[in-house]
């Protein structure tokens, strides 16, 4: 146990000196911890896991806390105390478990078969301490009190590394759960093992898969797993019988225990390979990328891949502010995953083998979140990979007949509702990406607006002018995010020339208007026969079915017309009436009717731990009081972002909850995300230069940030005076500078600066 406990404290010196490194050394100011744990009992974690992933990987090498892991999400709460073991996929953020493929778990003593033991038999599982745990972009290690053993983790693209060191003499094992998965009883599907496989190539490698659905309708996942020393005997348990050193073995519940003999105190060093393909596949990965057992050359070559990931924002702020900001940057490139081997073959939707093009395809789009400030944050940081996840979408239509509503391993899940991949290509249209074919993107977006789909019901669009509540539930939001999307359609098809085509969903986009109740002020679920649903409560909350809004209540989707704000305002009665009840939204402090786990984060009626909520504070920006805007979004983000294991106040989101505040603490947030228009807020980070394409930068300077001077009194661009409260995106992308100056008090001559145009 001394020699354990001087491994850790020599790794923690090499850590803390990485500190005092020059700035180059981004991954420094990263914490893989923020977003594990919850703000409280009753809200959501941020549903993030701490374990080694490369940017965009196939590979997320983390602990799972649970042996049959569902909330959070992740695998792990930092509020657990026992590790069950360390499997190598993840979600990062979501609001719905899965993966966690091929658990891996070391330990000493008789053989487990169990995670969790029992008076007549040990369980595997280990408890652990956070003072024994480390965790950095690209790394991640804990000691497991349970015998002792320091494992540490690394990660390539598409492989894992393991290092598991003991000073015990015993002999150390290895169980690999090829059945681990997320809890089977779940009310929304059955997660199922189809299949699994485990073949021993030789005394220093093994190969398996296994074939499993769950949220995702059906995962090929394969792998090889090479060791660093022989093992000396294998036993495999397959249902209820147990084989020794079987050569292969098949089964939907399969188990695998390797012994390895004493090595004095040498660590035990495991390389994994995963491929979404075949065998060949994982084999390949495993050679490209982890051709030998250096540790440390693999850590390195990750670390340089997180820095240079990362480099893309040069920001100086406060260590806090700078921890969080970093590390929403890293949350940011997590997901998409890249699913291509290095060969560049990947499953389509249909899986059959194909190659990619551009060598990449990715998955994981959970665009109901991701479309409203994620993928509008690559288009300034990384455009050319966001015209990767599209051109990896457009396959999709090619396999499916439209576009992704949320892909997951290269697969349709249908959850949440609309087709936000639309905004996602619309965005990248509007801002001229190169490497997109437009005119086959405008057919997969036609295609996707106009071919019923599970919760797509466009037949009822176009034959009511909204969804009636009664055929289609969530349908009040349905009708209001399928507008959105329209609109973003139109603008496609008028930039390429088709007029009638533009006219049709341009018309389409106006059908919010069909289900506002001016009696009320609010959006209402009508019924096939035109007549209001009753009763209403516009607090009364709406889960993913069953009720007329998805994820919120009246309050919040009220708010859901990013496309036609000045017509919005007019149809709440004027500026006057809108301000007055957006007003009342921050401020009406009645609890929200049968809320689920998804409503967190409120301030009045707001709940920023969601995404219908992302956009509202920048309204006040189109009715000339953008002190209220700076008010909200400093509060939020002073409240509700912080640097430790609930710095999240709901589910990350696979990177939205981390843009928000990327795109609020440099001081500007697309209300709309698909027309290049970005609407002023309060900046908080001291400065940001952002490393564009070209070579060029934009430099956000904030003079007088932080503390109380949460309002801006002037803005300069490119040191001239800039009087208006948005920014465009060609402004942005030309390269410049934009300074801020702060104050204490708002400045409501800025009621007079330009108002952000619809385009």
């Amino acid at each position: 146990m001394k020699k354990i406990y001087l491994i850790i404290f020599f790794n923690y010196l090499i850590f803390s000196a990485a500190s005092s490194q020059k700035l180059s050394d981004y991954s420094q100011f990263v914490d893989p911890f923020i977003g594990t744990g919850s703000m409280d009992s009753l809200s959501l974690s941020g549903s993030n896991f701490p374990g080694a992933v490369f940017p965009w990987g196939l590979v997320q090498l983390s602990p799972d806390t649970r042996d049959n892991p569902e909330e959070p999400c992740s695998g792990y709460d930092y509020a657990d105390t026992i590790i069950v073991g360390f499997s190598h996929t993840h979600l990062s953020g979501t609001g719905v478990a899965d993966l966690f493929d091929f658990l891996v778990m070391p330990y000493q003593g008789a053989l487990c078969w169990q995670a969790e033991g029992t008076k007549e038999s040990p369980g595997y599982q280990s408890p652990f301490s956070h003072k024994n745990e480390q965790a950095k972009p690209g790394y991640y290690r804990v000691l497991l009190d349970r015998d002792g053993i320091l494992a540490e983790f690394t990660a390539s693209e598409h492989c894992g590394l393991h290092k598991y060191t003991t000073t015990s003499n015993d002999s150390l094992h290895l169980m690999i759960d090829l059945d681990h998965s997320l809890d089977k009883k779940r009310p929304y599907w059955v997660c199922r093992l189809i299949n699994a496989q485990v073949r021993i190539v030789n005394d220093y490698t093994i190969e398996g898969y296994r074939i499993i659905t769950g949220w995702a309708p059906l995962r090929k996942v394969y792998f090889r797993a090479e060791f660093s020393r022989p093992f000396v005997d294998s036993h495999v348990l397959a249902g209820n019988q147990i084989y020794r050193n079987e050569p292969i073995a098949n089964h939907p519940h399969l188990k695998m225990n390797l012994t390895f003999p004493p090595a004095n105190g040498e660590p035990l060093m495991v390389k994994v390979g995963l491929s979404t393909v075949s065998y060949q596949g994982a084999r390949l990965n495993l050679r490209k990328e982890i051709p030998n057992f250096d540790f440390e050359r693999v850590l390195k070559g990750t670390r340089q891949a997180w820095n240079k990931a990362l480099s893309c924002m040069e920001i100086d702020a406060p260590s806090k502010q700078k921890t969080i900001a970093y590390t929403a940057l890293y949350h940011l490139f997590i997901h998409p995953n890249n699913l291509a081997d290095v060969d560049s073959s990947y499953l389509n939707a249909q899986f059959e083998q194909r190659k990619a093009p551009d060598g990449k395809h990715y998955s994981t789009f959970s665009l109901w979140d991701t479309f409203r400030a994620a993928h509008p944050l690559y288009t300034i940081l990384y455009p050319h990979l966001d015209v990767q996840f599209i051109n990896s979408m457009l396959r999709q239509f090619r396999d499916y007949g439209y576009l992704p509503v949320w892909q997951l391993w290269g697969t349709e899940t249908y959850c949440m509702i609309g087709n936000h991949a639309v905004p996602v290509i619309a965005d990248a249209m509007k801002k001229e990406l190169p490497g997109i074919d437009y005119q086959y993107a405008f057919q997969a977006v036609r295609a996707s607006l106009t071919t019923d789909h599970r919760n797509a019901p466009f037949n009822l669009l176009e034959k009511f002018g909204y969804i009636p509540e009664d055929l289609q539930s969530q349908s009040v939001s349905l009708t209001l995010e399928m507008a959105y999307d329209d609109w973003c359609a139109a603008q496609m098809a008028h930039q390429l020339g088709y007029e009638k085509e533009s006219k049709h969903f341009l018309r389409r986009s106006t059908f919010y208007k069909n289900l506002f109740d001016k009696k009320t002020g609010f959006f209402r679920a009508r019924n096939a026969q035109g007549q209001w649903i009753e009763p209403f409560s516009p607090l009364k909350y709406g889960g993913n079915g069953g009720y007329p809004f998805t994820e919120g209540n009246a309050w919040q989707y009220l708010w859901f017309v990013p496309h036609d704000v000045p017509a919005f305002v007019q149809l709440m009665g004027g500026e006057e009436a809108f301000v007055s009840k957006l007003d009342e939204f921050f401020t009406l402090e009645a609890r929200p009717e049968d809320v689920n786990g998804n409503a967190s984060g409120f301030i009045g009626q707001y709940a920023h731990g969601n995404e219908p909520s992302h956009h509202i504070v920048y309204l006040y920006d189109f009715v000339g009081q953008p002190w209220k805007t700076q008010y909200y979004a400093a509060k939020i983000m002073n409240e509700q972002y912080t640097d430790q294991p609930s710095g999240y106040s709901g589910n990350e989101d696979c990177g939205q909850m981390s843009a928000w505040y990327l795109f609020s603490a440099m001081g500007f947030y697309p209300v709309n995300p698909a027309n290049g228009i970005y609407c002023i807020g309060s900046p908080q980070l001291l400065s940001v230069k952002l490393h564009l394409t070209g070579g060029k930068t934009f430099e956000i300077v904030t003079h007088q940030a932080g503390g109380n001077n949460i309002y801006v009194q002037k803005i300069l661009f490119n040191g001239q005076p800039y009087h208006k409260l948005y920014l465009r995106h060609e402004d942005i992308m030309r390269g410049g500078k934009v300074e801020f100056f702060m104050g204490k008090q708002p400045n409501k001559d800025m009621a007079s600066y330009e108002r952000p145009p619809l385009q």
